[in-house]
């Protein structure tokens, strides 16, 4: 059974970082690109960064130069460093993998809040 479990969120003022970590179990975590999205309230959630099996990476232009989403194969792990966050940036960040014909997980999400 695929299981992602996200942590790290939290409250931080503007300007501020966090570090997202997202660990994934029941299948094999290197060979899937991982995705993290946002969704804030009254929104759609949206995509932020990915990264490919190849170490590859692809971001929203709303968080290129400040967000760098990494991966730790031996420890089945995504992450997604924040810095210099916004108040706009408040939103649930959940982490996804996409395996094609075996279908799509989510993780339960975690919140962040950028609030003075």
């Amino acid at each position: 059974q695929v299981q992602l479990v996200e942590s790290g969120g939290g409250l931080v003022q503007p300007g501020g970082s966090l570090r997202l970590s997202c660990t994934a179990s029941g299948y094999p975590f290197s060979i899937y690109a991982m995705t993290w999205y946002r969704q804030a309230p009254g929104k759609q959630r949206e995509f932020v960064a990915r990264i490919l099996a190849n170490g590859g990476t692809n971001y929203a232009d709303s968080v290129r130069g400040r967000f760098t989403i990494s991966r730790d194969n031996a420890k089945n792990t995504v992450y997604l460093q924040m810095n210099s966050l916004k108040p706009e940036d408040t939103a649930v960040y959940y982490c996804n993998v996409d395996r094609g014909f075996f279908g799509a997980s989510w993780g339960q999400g975690t919140q962040v809040t950028v609030s003075p």
